[in-house]
C-alpha cells in the first residue's frame, strides 16, 4: 500500500484516502509517495477505454481504497459529464500530437480530476466514518476554480470557497465562477494575484486564528497541492501514449516526450509520477509564459521571484510560486525534507533558492524548459488555424510555441503529446485577436464570431453564462485574508 508522506517531515505519513482528506500537511508540506513500488504494464491499456485506463492508475497510487470504491469513483466522474465518449481525445497536428483536456463540463483540463476528486473525498470520509464537514479552500489563477466549484457543488459534508485575482482571470472564466452554482459554494475576488490567493489558502492550514473559528469543521483543498487532485492526472499520459500506439504512431515501449503549458507545476509532475510508474517517457517539456520562472529554474538550478508579476493571455499560467515543484525537489533529493524545508525557507525570507548541480543535471535528464511571450503566443495561434485548421487557446499556444523552441535548440525529435488544457472559447476575444478577426467587447459575441470562422460548437457550459445570474460580489484586501477564512469557518460551524 503506497504510503504518502510530507515533503517538510517525511516522518508525518499517511495513507492516500487520509491525504485526501487533508489536502495540505499541517507542516505546510505535500503529501508524496515516499516511492513508487508498482509498475504499470503499457501493453494492458493499449485498447483500454479512459476509465479502465483510470483504474488502473487509481489502484497503483491508492490501493487503500477498495476495487468497488475505486470503481464507483472513476465511472461516476467520467461520464457524460464529457462531450466526448473517448473523455480525452488524442489528434494529429503537423509538428506531433495534441491531447485534448478540455471536454468536460468546464472546458479546461482541471475537470478531469476534479470531477472525481469529490468522489474520492466521499469516499475516504465514509471509509473513516466521520461526519463532519470539510471546508475546501481554493485558490485560483482561472480553472482551477470554477472545476472545483462544479465538481463540490452540493456534494454532501463538504463546502467549497474559492479565491481569485480580482485581476488577471479572463471574463469569463471570471463569470463561470460568480454564476456558480450549489448551496454550498462561495466565491471571493481577492486584490491581488494568484501567488497571493495561494499562499492565503496555505496560512489558514496553520492559522490559529481559523483554527479557533474551526467547530467540527476539517480544512481540505482542491488546488494541485492535494494528491487526490494530483494522482488522477496520471491517467491522461498514459491514455494519450496507448492511442498513438493503437494508431500505429510509435511502437510500444518506444520513448515520447510531452509538452505541458504550466505554471503551478502540477499537470507536468503527474507525467513525472507516469514516468515512474512504467510508462516510456522521455522528456517533459516545461512550457511557460512571460512569467518564466519555471524555465530559468531548470536551466539554472535558482529559483528566483525577483522579476516583474506580468499579466498575460494566459492567465492560468500567470504564477511565480509553483507548488507542486516542492514534491518535485523532495523526490530527487531522496525524501530529504530538511532540504525541502531550506529551500521553502529561503524562497520566503530571501525570495530565492539554488539546488546543487548534481541535482540539476539529474532533473535535466527528463525536464527541459521553453517559454514564449505574447507576440509568439498570437503567432502560434493564427498559424495553427491559417495552416492547420485548428483553434487552440493561449495555453495550449504557450506549449506549441515551447515545443518548436526546445526542438531548435536540442534538436530532439522523439514524437511529442502536446497537452492542450484548455477550450479556445475561454478566451474568445484574444484567440480572435490573434487571427486577425474583427474585435469586439463582447464576450459571447466573441465566442460567436469564433464559432462562425471555426465550426466548432461552443461548449454548454460557456453558452449559458449569459443567462445566469452573478450570485457574488465579495472582494477583499490581501491583508483580510485570514479574517476571512475565519468568519467563513464560523459562518459553517454554525450551519
Amino acid at each position: 500500500m503506497p504510503v504518502y508522506i510530507s515533503s517538510r517531515n517525511r516522518e508525518n505519513s499517511c495513507t492516500s484516502h487520509e491525504a485526501v482528506i487533508q489536502g495540505l500537511a499541517a507542516d505546510g508540506g505535500l503529501y508524496t509517495p515516499a516511492s513508487i513500488d508498482s509498475c504499470i504494464d503499457v501493453k494492458d491499456l493499449i485498447h483500454a477505454s479512459y476509465q479502465e485506463t483510470a483504474m488502473a492508475v487509481l489502484q497503483a497510487m491508492c490501493s487503500d481504497y477498495s476495487h468497488e470504491e475505486l470503481h464507483a469513483c472513476v465511472y461516476g466522474a467520467y461520464d457524460t459529464k464529457f462531450d466526448t465518449d473517448e473523455i480525452v481525445p488524442v489528434t494529429a497536428t503537423r509538428d506531433g500530437w495534441m491531447m485534448e483536456l478540455w471536454h468536460g463540463p468546464t472546458s479546461a483540463f482541471k475537470d478531469i480530476a476534479l470531477t472525481i476528486l469529490p468522489r474520492l473525498l466521499t469516499a475516504a470520509y465514509r471509509k473513516e466514518n466521520r461526519n463532519d464537514l470539510v471546508s475546501i479552500l481554493t485558490a485560483t489563477s482561472g480553472d482551477t476554480g470554477k472545476a472545483a466549484l462544479s465538481g463540490f457543488a452540493d456534494v454532501p459534508h463538504t463546502a467549497i470557497t474559492v479565491f481569485y485575482p480580482e485581476i488577471g482571470v479572463s471574463a469569463i472564466q471570471k463569470m463561470q465562477m460568480r454564476t456558480s452554482r450549489g448551496n454550498n459554494v462561495k466565491v471571493i475576488a481577492v486584490r491581488g494575484n494568484f501567488d497571493d490567493c495561494q499562499r492565503m489558502v496555505k496560512e489558514a492550514v496553520s492559522s490559529a486564528k481559523v483554527k479557533n473559528a474551526c467547530h467540527g469543521v476539517t480544512i481540505s483543498s482542491a488546488n494541485s497541492i492535494n494528491a487526490g487532485r494530483l494522482i488522477p492526472q496520471i491517467t491522461y499520459y498514459f491514455y494519450a501514449y496507448a492511442q498513438l500506439v493503437k494508431r500505429g504512431a510509435v511502437r510500444c515501449g518506444d520513448p515520447v516526450s510531452f509538452c505541458v503549458p504550466t505554471g503551478n507545476f502540477g499537470d507536468i509532475l503527474a507525467g513525472y509520477l507516469a514516468k515512474l510508474l512504467g510508462l516510456p517517457v522521455h522528456k517533459l517539456i516545461c512550457a511557460s509564459n512571460s512569467n518564466h520562472v519555471l524555465t530559468d529554474f531548470f536551466e539554472t538550478g535558482t529559483y528566483s521571484l525577483d522579476r516583474e508579476f506580468i499579466t498575460t493571455i494566459s492567465p492560468s499560467m500567470d504564477i511565480l510560486i509553483s507548488s507542486n515543484l516542492e514534491r518535485l525537489l523532495f523526490m530527487l533529493s531522496g525524501n530529504d525534507d530538511a532540504f525541502v524545508r531550506k529551500c521553502m525557507a529561503d524562497l520566503q525570507e530571501k525570495g530565492s533558492y539554488s539546488i546543487p548541480r548534481d541535482m540539476l543535471e539529474e532533473m535535466q535528464k527528463t525536464f527541459a524548459g521553453a517559454w514564449a511571450d505574447e507576440d509568439a503566443c498570437r503567432r502560434e495561434i493564427r498559424r495553427m488555424y491559417e495552416e492547420e485548421g485548428i483553434v487552440i487557446d493561449p495555453h495550449t499556444s504557450v506549449a506549441f510555441c515551447g515545443l518548436k523552441q526546445y526542438r531548435k535548440a536540442s534538436g530532439d525529435d522523439t514524437p511529442c503529446i502536446v497537452l492542450s488544457t484548455a477550450s479556445p472559447y475561454k478566451f474568445s476575444k484574444d484567440v480572435l485577436a490573434s487571427l486577425g478577426a474583427e474585435e469586439t467587447d463582447d464576450d459571447f459575441a466573441a465566442m460567436e464570431k469564433l464559432h462562425e470562422l471555426s465550426g466548432m460548437p461552443v461548449p454548454k457550459g460557456l453558452a449559458e453564462l449569459k443567462e445566469l445570474p452573478l450570485r457574488f460580489h465579495e472582494v477583499i484586501d490581501i491583508e483580510d485574508g485570514m479574517k476571512t477564512i475565519a468568519k467563513r469557518m464560523e459562518e459553517l460551524s454554525h450551519d
